[in-house]
């Protein structure tokens, strides 16, 4: 949950937008999710800062992030230069956990339209994912913008987790479960996933340095991404916490 303090926000409001943000980390029951606050920029974001920092969120989302010593925990990057140090801005603290991407900000700095299709920013966001997955931290992809279109939601996410992306923003609750959807393991690719750890788990139980599928060598990489998949259909409850390889 994003409570934001920046764009949505009216420049003579901005105290007061504040305190509300404040009083809500203070009062309100968020049930579990995640509590997020996105900042203005510096130096009005330090005021932000003192606020809500003391109610502890447990992320703070710093918009259109250019240099490394502006970042803190979640850098947005919105903007050629940012694009262009997106890998410094990532690795610029221990504390950065995420790298994402703002591209209504983003495309209105290269002075193009923003589509549907996403055209324009494909290479800003493949360096975004690029320098997040170098850095060993997570890529989220940016809103979509079209409540109402939840097709096009559909096959924006879609092609997002094929870039790359492990996540990405949602302006409105009936975004949820589309993106949810579409950043889930297919049966298809869990079963497999499944097949290849229990595979994995066989092999070091009887201290073998190969891991075979039938009659095919696993590499190392496979192994990998199917372990996190596997994690991350556990953690999207799709299989048990405590289920394993058999299923």
């Amino acid at each position: 949950m994003i409570l934001d303090l920046e764009d949505s926000v009216h420049a003579d409001e901005k105290d007061a937008a504040r305190i509300i943000v404040r009083n809500a980390l203070r009062c309100v029951d968020f049930y579990g999710a995640e509590r997020m606050v996105r900042i203005n920029q510096l130096p009005l974001g330090l005021e932000d800062l003192d606020a809500v920092v003391p109610e502890s969120p447990h992320l703070i989302l710093i918009p259109k992030a250019e240099h490394a010593d502006q970042v803190w925990l979640m850098p947005i990057i919105e903007s050629a230069l940012g694009v262009e140090h997106a890998f410094e801005i990532a690795t610029a603290a221990d504390a950065v956990v995420a790298l994402t991407i703002g591209l209504e900000d983003y495309t209105a700095d290269l002075g193009v339209v923003k589509t549907p299709e996403g055209r324009e920013s494909l290479h800003a966001r493949l360096r975004v994912v690029n320098a997040a997955k170098a850095a060993g931290i997570q890529a989220i992809d940016s809103v979509y913008g079209d409540v109402g279109d939840v097709e096009g939601l559909r096959v924006w996410a879609a092609h997002s987790r094929s870039m790359g992306f492990e996540g990405m923003g949602c302006i409105h609750p009936r975004q949820i479960e589309p993106i949810h959807q579409a950043f889930a393991p297919s049966q298809p690719e869990l079963e497999r996933a499944l097949k290849v750890v229990a595979a994995f788990e066989d092999a070091e139980a009887k201290g073998l340095g190969v891991v075979s599928l039938g009659t095919k060598m696993i590499d190392a990489p496979v192994v990998k991404r199917a372990l996190r998949l596997v994690d991350q259909a556990k953690r999207a409850g799709l299989i048990p916490e405590n289920g394993g390889s058999d299923g």
